[in-house]
């Protein structure tokens, strides 16, 4: 969403959420270009769209108003045959001990968000992104506390270490992560983006994400590639033929929902949706 949001003008820096209410008919192109591509989930343009986020731009008393319109704007576009994810990202600082939030208030500041996602139409909340178990658990419970039966989806991002073991920002390693966001109630577990991860090392990730996932199914949206920076910008060169090739991998490896995350291009995504659906 934010390549897409960029690419149609948005200034680096500058917060995307806007566009949910000032441009909303961009945003929804944005999300049928996604449907046309294949794809059954559509995220909502909400990443930010916490309390502390929005703070960061002073628009912390529209955290209901920018969240609801998001929903509601990927709602429509998703039609009645798709599924729409409300998508949270992490807090963007860390919980006691660590940092100075308390599980107290990013539980409710998360309930004020994921609150306005249920009522603008989303189908599941999507915890994504994530370093900290903890933040994981919290943001788990406060989607149950708003609706107990909402299907909830926990996605870490991984990087892989000297040693060659995949592991959060946190230390944390995939078991651990994965078990803890199963142990509060997360129906689906993952990981998207990562750190300087290659198609190779997301194809290695997902056995190991599948080894621990238990009866919960796997997601996996890698990033289009290992990425590069070039005058100023960063750049992912995965083709829409090898993450199609990728795809095919992950899901012998047993993922269950495959996407992309950064890079990943409306092109790259309908390469992979027929690769799968003929594989």
């Amino acid at each position: 969403m934010g390549t897409q949001l960029l690419a149609r003008g948005l200034t680096s820096g500058t917060c995307g959420m806007l566009w949910n209410v000032e441009r909303p008919d961009d945003v929804a192109t944005i999300h049928r270009t996604y449907r046309d591509a294949g794809c059954d989930l559509i995220t909502t343009n909400s990443f930010g769209g916490s309390h502390f986020a929005l703070l960061r731009h002073g628009l912390a008393d529209r955290v209901a108003e920018l969240n609801r319109a998001a929903a509601q704007t990927a709602r429509t576009a998703a039609g009645d045959h798709g599924w729409v994810l409300g998508d949270v990202g992490p807090a963007g600082d860390f919980l006691e001990p660590l940092g100075d939030l308390t599980a107290d208030d990013l539980r409710n500041a998360l309930r004020v968000q994921i609150s306005a996602l249920l009522e603008g139409g989303a189908d599941a909340i999507l915890l994504e992104t994530l370093s900290d178990p903890a933040e994981a658990v919290v943001g788990v419970e406060a989607a149950k506390a708003c609706a107990a039966d909402v299907p909830v989806i926990v996605t870490y991002a991984f990087q892989r270490t000297a040693a060659g073991e995949f592991r959060t920002m946190m230390g944390t390693t995939v078991a651990a992560a994965l078990r803890a966001a199963t142990d509060a109630g997360a129906a689906i577990v993952g990981a998207n983006c990562g750190t300087a991860l290659s198609l190779g090392n997301y194809v290695e990730l997902a056995g190991q994400l599948v080894a621990a996932a238990g009866d919960a199914a796997v997601i996996l949206q890698p990033n289009a590639g290992l990425p590069r920076v070039a005058n100023g910008l960063t750049v992912y060169d995965a083709t829409p033929e090898e993450m199609a090739a990728t795809a095919t991998l992950l899901l012998d490896a047993g993922v269950r929902i495959i996407g992309g995350c950064c890079g990943t291009t409306p092109a790259h995504l309908a390469a992979m949706n027929r690769a799968l659906r003929s594989h």
